[in-house]
């Protein structure tokens, strides 16, 4: 294989690796939550402050990520991200006060883990295989399934033979394992600008797309996506121990719904690059609508099983069509920036719908009502993105 047709391939392994590395490390935080408070005689709520700013530091740096994707090096930018995340997740076995991992993890890894993400990843991957931009995301992105599996399983290992400081000096190296790759496989500033101009001669700026009726659709999509996401992911493993499955089947069903979302994003992928985004993200919502609707109703352990692998399969299935809906409306000139904006609105109404779950259940004592506003918002989600399809390109002319 020649070097000129194996760089593509590099890409790829480089986007998932370092979606891979990424994915797991942020989830170390939770793996060592009990020990570090309970060595260093903190309250939960101390760390717990500390991952919500987390998440919202995370959302603003992939909005910047995507902005100067689209205009610097990409191995700059992906390089840089992964050299902060790796120094600033390792520094956090030093930690002795409260304050330590709120900088350390809440703001500074926060900024390199958002950076180094799935925005400028899409970027990288979409240049190298604008053919096939639905499965090439796909693959990447599911690194991020995979590292959650098998970064958290490891670190979980190294903490109970060595101790929770050693997760993050272990995890903090891994990221440095993937510079070498980084430099030698990412294009720095000049392949990139002609990747650009080659790929990309027309698309409007995230101002002139923000004037559009597709764009406001997307917004909307992505939106009621994350706002989905999030509370699923942070109160599936709850709400099935309160309806009466036990702590081990619970725990291993968020690492069900890992492995079922890997396959839900390669189909989604493959789907997208045959017919276009809106199938299989109208497929994805009505099979949200389904699920809702049974736990709704019916909150047996069977039902409750079925929801989590079902949302499961859903749960990373709209990422790959992201790239799609952009560069079929918009074009891909400023794909960074636009991608980043969606992804930032995700991740921010997904950290509302965690906390709007957790509200409901402490005054309610159950997850019903937002079991029926979660149904309801994704058949919104489903009649966006058949408007969606109606609408058709954005007039870049009109968006002037």
């Amino acid at each position: 294989m020649s070097a000129q047709k194996s760089r593509p391939f590099l890409l790829l392994i480089a986007g998932f690796l370092v979606l891979f590395i990424g994915g797991g490390a942020r989830l170390a935080i939770g793996l060592t939550l009990k020990p570090m408070v309970e060595e260093l005689g903190w309250g939960r709520s101390e760390l717990g402050v500390t991952v919500a700013v987390f998440q919202v530091v995370t959302a603003i740096a992939m909005f910047y990520a995507g902005k100067v994707a689209d205009s610097m090096s990409l191995r700059l930018v992906l390089g840089g991200g992964v050299a902060l995340g790796g120094l600033t997740i390792g520094a956090m076995c030093l930690v002795t006060e409260p304050w330590h991992a709120f900088l350390l993890y809440g703001v500074a890894f926060a900024i390199g883990n958002g950076v180094a993400a799935t925005t400028p990843v899409a970027v990288m991957v979409t240049r190298a295989y604008p053919q096939k931009a639905g499965m090439a995301n796909a693959i990447a992105l599911g690194g991020m399934s995979v590292g959650q599996l098998v970064v958290v399983a490891a670190l979980a290992a190294v903490m109970v033979s060595i101790g929770w400081r050693s997760v993050y000096i272990w995890v903090g190296a891994a990221h440095f394992v993937l510079i070498p790759l980084i430099l030698a496989a990412v294009p720095g500033r000049e392949a990139a600008a002609q990747a650009r101009t080659a790929a990309a001669q027309q698309g409007m700026t995230l101002r002139e797309a923000s004037r559009t009726k597709q764009f406001w659709l997307l917004i909307g999509i992505f939106a009621i996506c994350g706002f989905d996401d999030f509370f699923v992911t942070t109160h599936v493993v709850a709400f099935a121990q309160d309806r009466g499955l036990d702590a081990y089947v619970a725990g291993n069903l968020l690492a069900a719904m890992g492995i079922v979302g890997l396959i839900g994003v390669i189909v989604s992928g493959g789907w997208g690059d045959r017919s276009g985004p809106i199938a299989p993200t109208i497929a994805t919502f009505v099979a949200r609508v389904a699920v809702f609707g049974l736990v709704a109703v019916d909150q047996s352990p069977l039902s409750v099983m079925i929801f989590a692998l079902v949302f499961g399969l859903s749960f990373l299935a709209t990422a790959p069509l992201t790239v799609l809906f952009i560069r079929d409306s918009f074009g891909t000139r400023n794909l960074g920036a636009i991608g980043g904006l969606i992804v930032m609105v995700h991740h921010m109404c997904g950290g509302l719908g965690a906390y709007i779950g957790a509200v409901v259940f402490d005054g309610t004592g159950s997850y019903d009502l937002v079991f029926i506003v979660m149904c309801v918002a994704s058949l919104a989600a489903a009649l966006f993105t058949w408007a969606l399809s109606r609408a058709g390109p954005a007039d870049q002319s009109l968006a002037r």
